[in-house]
């Protein structure tokens, strides 16, 4: 999937570029800017301003207002506009940086340019070859996991309350019909 993220939404943007999408973002784009970005190339527009949303929709472009306060909250909301899997999968990740896609590099290739440490203790890498960075599933990726567990819940949550919302809803309707008769 593609999207445009306002300036508010840069922690959200590094999560979707790790999940495999394509994001755009800067903060330096302005409004008129993330609009034409987001019609001229059929990107969802996320944001945290309901004043850009408004006129997103109003525009015909498909735009998202997220109400969450954390990424937990956020990822899910997105995750259940747009049915995107809360699941990295390195053959599809982008750079959180850059936005490229990484790509495997073999261990004897980054020997030099991590530490001992992680060089010793790991051994699957990935470098993105638009800005170079490398990337190893370390101990940071017990964070990462834990946050995609909270976005997954979340989401749990959502689903679920919308699945009782639309069950009142079908049960108010078919005890109008009855109470016509």
């Amino acid at each position: 999937m593609k999207f445009v993220v306002d300036g508010m939404l840069g922690k959200l943007t590094r999560w979707l570029r790790m999940l495999g999408h394509n994001v755009k973002y800067s903060i330096k784009l302005d409004d008129a800017q993330l609009l034409m970005m987001a019609k001229k190339e059929k990107r969802a527009l996320l944001t945290r301003d309901l004043a850009l949303y408004q006129q997103a929709t109003a525009k015909g472009i498909n735009a998202l207002y997220l109400e969450g306060e954390t990424e937990g909250e956020r990822l899910a909301e997105v995750a259940k506009r747009y049915g995107i899997p809360l699941d990295i999968d390195m053959a599809t990740s982008r750079c959180p940086k850059c936005n490229a896609k990484v790509k495997p590099i073999s261990k004897e290739k980054v020997g030099h340019k991590v530490q001992k440490n992680t060089f010793t203790n790991y051994n699957e890498f990935w470098q993105c070859p638009k800005c170079r960075q490398i990337y190893w599933q370390g101990a940071h990726w017990t964070k990462i996991r834990k946050t995609l567990d909270t976005a997954r819940e979340n989401l749990r949550k959502t689903c679920a309350k919308s699945d009782i919302n639309l069950h009142s809803q079908i049960l108010i309707r078919e005890r109008r019909k009855q109470n016509k008769r």
